[in-house]
Protein backbone atom coordinates (compact mmCIF):
# COMPACT_ATOMS: atom_id res chain seq x y z
CA UNK A 1 0.00 0.00 0.00
CA UNK A 2 1.04 2.89 -1.02
CA UNK A 3 2.28 5.78 2.10
CA UNK A 4 2.25 9.36 2.46
CA UNK A 5 5.40 10.41 3.38
CA UNK A 6 6.53 14.03 5.54
CA UNK A 7 10.50 14.97 5.20
CA UNK A 8 11.35 17.97 7.59
CA UNK A 9 13.87 19.79 6.06
CA UNK A 10 16.00 22.48 7.95
CA UNK A 11 19.11 22.18 5.86
CA UNK A 12 20.32 20.30 2.24
CA UNK A 13 22.08 17.41 4.62
CA UNK A 14 21.22 14.32 3.51
CA UNK A 15 17.78 15.44 1.87
CA UNK A 16 18.28 13.18 -0.93
CA UNK A 17 19.25 10.34 0.86
CA UNK A 18 15.93 10.25 3.39
CA UNK A 19 14.01 11.36 -0.23
CA UNK A 20 15.30 8.45 -2.06
CA UNK A 21 14.36 6.37 1.47
CA UNK A 22 10.72 7.86 1.46
CA UNK A 23 10.06 6.93 -2.37
CA UNK A 24 11.33 2.91 -1.94
CA UNK A 25 7.91 3.08 0.24
CA UNK A 26 5.88 4.53 -2.82
CA UNK A 27 3.46 7.06 -2.62
CA UNK A 28 3.57 10.54 -2.14
CA UNK A 29 6.54 11.95 -0.34
CA UNK A 30 6.29 15.62 1.14
CA UNK A 31 9.52 18.04 1.72
CA UNK A 32 8.31 20.08 4.63
CA UNK A 33 10.50 23.03 4.61
CA UNK A 34 11.39 25.07 7.64
CA UNK A 35 13.26 27.66 6.92
CA UNK A 36 14.14 30.13 3.91
CA UNK A 37 12.28 30.27 0.26
CA UNK A 38 16.21 29.37 -1.58
CA UNK A 39 15.96 26.23 0.55
CA UNK A 40 12.60 25.27 -0.52
CA UNK A 41 13.53 26.17 -4.12
CA UNK A 42 16.11 23.56 -4.10
CA UNK A 43 14.03 20.75 -2.36
CA UNK A 44 11.85 21.57 -5.83
CA UNK A 45 14.09 20.21 -7.84
CA UNK A 46 15.21 17.10 -6.20
CA UNK A 47 12.30 15.18 -7.32
CA UNK A 48 9.78 15.69 -4.26
CA UNK A 49 5.67 15.35 -5.02
CA UNK A 50 5.35 18.36 -3.36
CA UNK A 51 6.78 21.04 -1.51
CA UNK A 52 5.78 23.12 2.10
CA UNK A 53 7.37 26.13 3.04
CA UNK A 54 7.19 27.17 6.54
CA UNK A 55 9.15 30.67 6.11
CA UNK A 56 10.84 31.47 9.56
CA UNK A 57 12.27 34.40 8.57
CA UNK A 58 15.99 35.93 9.78
CA UNK A 59 16.57 35.35 13.35
CA UNK A 60 14.26 32.92 14.03
CA UNK A 61 15.48 29.22 14.90
CA UNK A 62 13.25 26.55 13.41
CA UNK A 63 12.38 25.18 16.50
CA UNK A 64 9.81 28.12 17.12
CA UNK A 65 7.68 26.54 14.66
CA UNK A 66 7.57 23.27 16.15
CA UNK A 67 3.54 23.66 17.24
CA UNK A 68 2.50 25.35 13.58
CA UNK A 69 4.54 22.23 11.73
CA UNK A 70 3.21 19.70 13.85
CA UNK A 71 -0.17 20.86 13.56
CA UNK A 72 -0.46 21.06 9.58
CA UNK A 73 1.26 17.46 9.89
CA UNK A 74 -1.75 16.25 11.73
CA UNK A 75 -4.03 17.48 9.21
CA UNK A 76 -2.57 15.86 6.38
CA UNK A 77 -1.92 12.57 8.66
CA UNK A 78 1.05 10.99 6.85
CA UNK A 79 1.98 7.14 7.95
CA UNK A 80 6.02 8.65 7.98
CA UNK A 81 7.80 11.42 9.07
CA UNK A 82 11.47 11.52 8.71
CA UNK A 83 14.39 14.48 9.57
CA UNK A 84 17.92 14.16 9.62
CA UNK A 85 19.81 14.09 13.15
CA UNK A 86 20.23 17.88 12.91
CA UNK A 87 19.37 19.08 16.60
CA UNK A 88 16.37 21.62 15.43
CA UNK A 89 14.92 18.64 12.67
CA UNK A 90 15.01 16.61 15.33
CA UNK A 91 12.61 18.75 17.67
CA UNK A 92 10.27 19.35 15.27
CA UNK A 93 9.79 15.87 14.73
CA UNK A 94 9.64 14.91 18.18
CA UNK A 95 6.51 17.57 17.90
CA UNK A 96 4.96 16.30 15.12
CA UNK A 97 5.64 12.47 16.43
CA UNK A 98 3.01 13.50 19.34
CA UNK A 99 0.57 15.25 17.41
CA UNK A 100 0.33 11.88 15.34
CA UNK A 101 1.32 9.90 18.01
CA UNK A 102 3.85 8.12 16.06
CA UNK A 103 6.32 5.53 17.03
CA UNK A 104 9.65 6.74 16.83
CA UNK A 105 12.85 5.28 15.44
CA UNK A 106 16.39 6.84 15.65
CA UNK A 107 19.40 5.57 13.69
CA UNK A 108 17.34 4.55 10.92
CA UNK A 109 19.73 3.18 7.57
CA UNK A 110 16.79 2.62 5.17
CA UNK A 111 13.08 1.75 5.29
CA UNK A 112 10.66 -0.96 3.44
CA UNK A 113 7.28 -1.28 3.43
CA UNK A 114 5.16 -4.95 3.50
CA UNK A 115 1.47 -4.68 3.67
CA UNK A 116 0.64 -2.60 5.89
CA UNK A 117 3.65 -2.11 7.83
CA UNK A 118 6.93 0.00 7.34
CA UNK A 119 9.61 -1.77 8.44
CA UNK A 120 12.36 0.24 9.84
CA UNK A 121 16.36 -1.13 9.43
CA UNK A 122 18.53 0.60 12.11
CA UNK A 123 21.52 0.63 13.22
CA UNK A 124 22.52 -0.49 17.63
CA UNK A 125 25.30 -1.33 19.12
CA UNK A 126 27.81 1.98 17.92
CA UNK A 127 26.64 0.50 14.10
CA UNK A 128 28.02 -3.28 14.64
CA UNK A 129 24.28 -4.59 13.96
CA UNK A 130 21.54 -3.94 12.24
CA UNK A 131 18.09 -4.68 13.36
CA UNK A 132 14.69 -4.22 11.76
CA UNK A 133 11.79 -3.22 13.08
CA UNK A 134 8.01 -3.48 11.87
CA UNK A 135 5.47 -0.73 12.72
CA UNK A 136 2.50 -0.61 12.26
CA UNK A 137 0.60 2.97 11.90
CA UNK A 138 2.42 6.30 11.93
CA UNK A 139 5.80 6.57 12.05
CA UNK A 140 8.86 9.36 12.74
CA UNK A 141 12.54 8.44 12.15
CA UNK A 142 15.19 10.05 12.10
CA UNK A 143 17.57 9.09 9.64
CA UNK A 144 21.14 8.04 9.50
CA UNK A 145 21.59 6.50 6.16
CA UNK A 146 23.58 7.88 3.12
CA UNK A 147 22.93 10.28 1.33
CA UNK A 148 21.90 10.07 -2.43
CA UNK A 149 22.44 12.67 -5.33
CA UNK A 150 19.64 13.27 -7.03
CA UNK A 151 19.68 14.85 -10.62
CA UNK A 152 17.75 17.86 -10.72
CA UNK A 153 14.35 17.72 -12.32
CA UNK A 154 11.90 20.09 -13.29
CA UNK A 155 10.51 21.93 -10.02
CA UNK A 156 7.54 21.52 -8.47
CA UNK A 157 5.21 24.46 -7.18
CA UNK A 158 6.65 25.57 -3.75
CA UNK A 159 3.78 26.13 -1.15
CA UNK A 160 3.80 28.66 1.18
CA UNK A 161 1.89 27.82 4.17
CA UNK A 162 1.22 31.10 6.53
CA UNK A 163 2.65 31.10 10.01
CA UNK A 164 1.64 33.03 12.71
CA UNK A 165 3.92 34.90 14.96
CA UNK A 166 5.25 31.56 17.54
CA UNK A 167 3.69 32.31 20.86
CA UNK A 168 6.95 31.68 22.83
CA UNK A 169 9.27 34.21 21.83
CA UNK A 170 12.62 33.08 20.28
CA UNK A 171 15.14 34.56 18.29
CA UNK A 172 18.73 33.98 17.73
CA UNK A 173 21.11 36.27 19.41
CA UNK A 174 24.42 35.20 18.82
CA UNK A 175 26.31 32.40 16.73
CA UNK A 176 29.38 32.16 18.53
CA UNK A 177 32.11 30.53 15.77
CA UNK A 178 34.25 27.69 16.99
CA UNK A 179 37.35 28.78 14.55
CA UNK A 180 39.19 25.77 15.72
CA UNK A 181 36.83 23.40 14.62
CA UNK A 182 34.72 25.52 11.35
CA UNK A 183 37.64 25.07 9.16
CA UNK A 184 37.50 20.88 9.48
CA UNK A 185 33.63 21.27 8.98
CA UNK A 186 34.66 23.50 5.62
CA UNK A 187 37.47 21.47 4.42
CA UNK A 188 37.37 20.00 0.87
CA UNK A 189 40.28 18.28 1.94
CA UNK A 190 40.47 16.46 5.25
CA UNK A 191 43.59 14.15 6.93
CA UNK A 192 42.72 11.63 9.44
CA UNK A 193 44.38 10.69 12.59
CA UNK A 194 44.00 6.79 13.96
CA UNK A 195 45.61 4.68 16.96
CA UNK A 196 47.89 3.03 14.41
CA UNK A 197 50.11 6.43 14.47
CA UNK A 198 52.37 4.79 17.21
CA UNK A 199 53.48 8.10 18.83
CA UNK A 200 52.62 11.91 19.40
CA UNK A 201 56.30 12.82 17.90
CA UNK A 202 55.27 11.03 14.59
CA UNK A 203 52.30 13.30 14.42
CA UNK A 204 54.85 15.60 12.23
CA UNK A 205 54.05 13.10 9.61
CA UNK A 206 50.59 13.88 9.80
CA UNK A 207 51.28 17.97 9.71
CA UNK A 208 53.76 17.44 6.68
CA UNK A 209 51.42 15.71 4.66
CA UNK A 210 47.97 17.86 5.88
CA UNK A 211 49.87 20.75 4.89
CA UNK A 212 51.54 19.51 1.37
CA UNK A 213 47.54 18.60 0.82
CA UNK A 214 46.61 22.00 2.37
CA UNK A 215 44.22 19.77 4.27
CA UNK A 216 42.53 20.03 7.99
CA UNK A 217 43.48 17.35 10.28
CA UNK A 218 41.20 15.18 12.21
CA UNK A 219 41.39 12.28 14.57
CA UNK A 220 39.51 9.16 15.99
CA UNK A 221 37.44 9.66 19.41
CA UNK A 222 40.35 7.60 20.85
CA UNK A 223 42.92 9.35 19.99
CA UNK A 224 41.84 12.54 21.69
CA UNK A 225 40.28 10.88 24.83
CA UNK A 226 42.75 8.32 25.46
CA UNK A 227 46.06 9.54 24.15
CA UNK A 228 44.86 13.59 24.45
CA UNK A 229 46.53 14.71 21.51
CA UNK A 230 44.22 16.74 19.66
CA UNK A 231 40.91 18.51 21.46
CA UNK A 232 37.72 16.99 21.00
CA UNK A 233 36.42 19.73 18.14
CA UNK A 234 38.96 18.02 15.94
CA UNK A 235 36.90 14.28 16.46
CA UNK A 236 34.93 13.19 13.66
CA UNK A 237 32.55 10.81 14.21
CA UNK A 238 28.47 10.16 15.34
CA UNK A 239 29.01 11.84 18.57
CA UNK A 240 31.14 14.93 17.27
CA UNK A 241 31.71 16.37 14.12
CA UNK A 242 30.11 14.88 10.58
CA UNK A 243 32.06 15.90 7.59
CA UNK A 244 31.74 16.20 4.24
CA UNK A 245 34.82 16.72 2.56
CA UNK A 246 36.20 15.56 -1.26
CA UNK A 247 38.72 13.88 0.34
CA UNK A 248 39.09 12.09 3.09
CA UNK A 249 42.90 10.32 3.90
CA UNK A 250 42.34 7.90 7.05
CA UNK A 251 45.69 6.92 8.81
CA UNK A 252 45.91 4.48 10.77
CA UNK A 253 42.40 4.02 11.30
CA UNK A 254 40.74 0.37 11.93
CA UNK A 255 37.13 2.15 10.43
CA UNK A 256 34.77 1.88 13.80
CA UNK A 257 31.13 2.35 13.00
CA UNK A 258 31.37 5.58 15.20
CA UNK A 259 34.00 7.34 13.22
CA UNK A 260 32.54 6.32 9.56
CA UNK A 261 29.73 7.49 10.60
CA UNK A 262 31.39 11.26 11.14
CA UNK A 263 32.56 10.77 7.26
CA UNK A 264 29.78 8.63 5.09
CA UNK A 265 29.35 12.28 3.12
CA UNK A 266 32.93 12.28 1.99
CA UNK A 267 33.26 11.98 -1.82
CA UNK A 268 36.10 10.06 -1.66
CA UNK A 269 37.63 8.08 0.96
CA UNK A 270 41.26 6.38 1.16
CA UNK A 271 42.11 4.60 4.16
CA UNK A 272 45.68 3.31 5.11
CA UNK A 273 46.58 0.73 6.98
CA UNK A 274 48.87 -2.66 7.63
CA UNK A 275 45.83 -4.61 8.28
CA UNK A 276 44.45 -6.17 5.30
CA UNK A 277 41.56 -7.20 7.24
CA UNK A 278 40.62 -3.78 8.62
CA UNK A 279 37.41 -2.67 8.88
CA UNK A 280 37.63 0.36 7.02
CA UNK A 281 38.70 -1.38 3.85
CA UNK A 282 34.89 -2.03 3.79
CA UNK A 283 34.01 1.47 3.43
CA UNK A 284 36.62 3.04 1.75
CA UNK A 285 36.85 4.12 -2.12
CA UNK A 286 40.79 3.42 -1.98
CA UNK A 287 42.32 1.25 0.29
CA UNK A 288 46.42 0.90 0.67
CA UNK A 289 47.37 -1.74 2.55
CA UNK A 290 50.92 -1.08 4.38
CA UNK A 291 52.83 0.63 6.97
CA UNK A 292 51.78 3.97 7.17
CA UNK A 293 55.31 5.27 8.09
CA UNK A 294 56.32 4.29 4.53
CA UNK A 295 53.49 5.28 2.96
CA UNK A 296 52.92 8.71 4.05
CA UNK A 297 56.17 10.54 3.12
CA UNK A 298 55.35 8.89 -0.63
CA UNK A 299 52.28 10.55 -0.41
CA UNK A 300 53.53 13.91 0.67
CA UNK A 301 56.06 13.56 -1.93
CA UNK A 302 53.38 13.28 -3.92
CA UNK A 303 51.12 15.92 -2.98
CA UNK A 304 54.58 18.54 -3.27
CA UNK A 305 54.87 17.28 -6.43
CA UNK A 306 51.59 17.57 -7.85
CA UNK A 307 51.00 21.74 -6.90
Amino acid sequence: MDKISWIIIIDERRAGGMLDAAQKLGGQVTAAVVGSRALADKMATLGFDRVLLFETGEGTPPEAFAQQVAEAAKEAAPELVMSSDVSAARVLLGAVAVKLEAAVIAAVRGLTAEGENIIASRSIADGRLVEDIAVKGPLAVIFDGDDVEKPAREPVPVESIPVEKPKAAMRLVKTIEDTEASGLLTAARVVGVGVGVRAKEDLKLIDDLAEAMHAEKACTLPVCDDMRWFPSNRVVGSSHNQIAPDLYIAVGISGQPQHMSGIRDAKVIVAINNDPEARIFKNCHYGIVGDLYKIVPQLTSAFKNYQ
